[in-house]
């Protein structure tokens, strides 16, 4: 197994994860805000279920914290640069610079034992199955925002060609776990101040409290269902 088939089962996974965010935006008839507020509500399940408890118990609480402060004053700073004032759309370079983070100490892991057998099938299979949800959430983060889906496949291979190179980099080079933790507490920060502000917060005052509470506890279980099955 090298760095090179990983990199292709992960633009595997990711799509899989989007081919199933456009059968569920069908269903929705891509209304915008319908799509923001699920995705608000999916990245929320995301969290809550996967991501927190999982960093929790491999890395160090205060690298995640001190990442948590990095990475909201970085969303302040990404927020002005990338969502102009006038503009309800939310940002998809933010999600996609948090999904970028995300993968980054899972790669660097992977990378460091690429020359273990016995991890083969171990590692594939983790490859695959680990980022089903993060297609899902950027395919639908794309639509809500009435992008093209060829942006969509650049994102996805680029997501790819990023993991590549970090599973390469670990293959040759140790990051500290303080170091692994304080990314992790980014991509944690990035993807919370996201999902709060950029598709929920703004679309609070756009659909009626039924219909808002609906879709953000349609996308928490679907979250949850992905969180069952993975």
């Amino acid at each position: 197994m090298n760095a090179m088939m990983l990199g292709g089962f992960l633009f595997f996974s990711i799509s899989i994860g989007g081919a199933v965010a456009l059968l569920v935006s069908r269903l929705f008839q891509h209304t915008t805000q319908g799509l923001s507020l699920l995705c608000g509500g999916f990245l929320v399940g995301l969290l809550v279920n996967d991501i927190l408890p999982s960093s929790l118990k491999l890395y160090d609480s205060w690298g995640i914290v001190l990442g948590v402060i990095i990475g909201y004053f970085l969303f302040l700073i990404l927020h002005k640069s990338f969502h102009p004032t006038i503009s309800l759309k939310p940002s998809l370079y933010l999600l996609a610079i948090a999904m970028f983070l995300h993968t980054i100490p899972l790669a660097l892991t992977i990378g460091s034992l690429l020359e273990d057998s016995n991890f083969g099938i171990t590692l594939t299979t983790s490859v695959i199955l680990h980022h089903l949800p993060e297609g899902f959430a950027l395919t639908i983060a794309l639509l809500s925002q009435g992008e093209k889906l060829w942006k969509l496949f650049l994102c996805f291979i680029g997501f790819s060609i990023f993991f590549i190179i970090f599973v390469w980099i670990g293959h040759f080079t140790n990051l500290s776990d303080k170091g692994q933790s304080m990314l992790m507490g980014i991509s944690i920060a990035l993807i919370a101040t996201t999902s709060i502000s950029e598709f929920i917060l703004h679309n609070i005052r756009t659909a009626s409290m039924k219909s808002f509470l609906a879709f953000l506890l349609m996308g928490y279980l679907l979250s949850y269902v992905f969180h069952i099955m993975l």
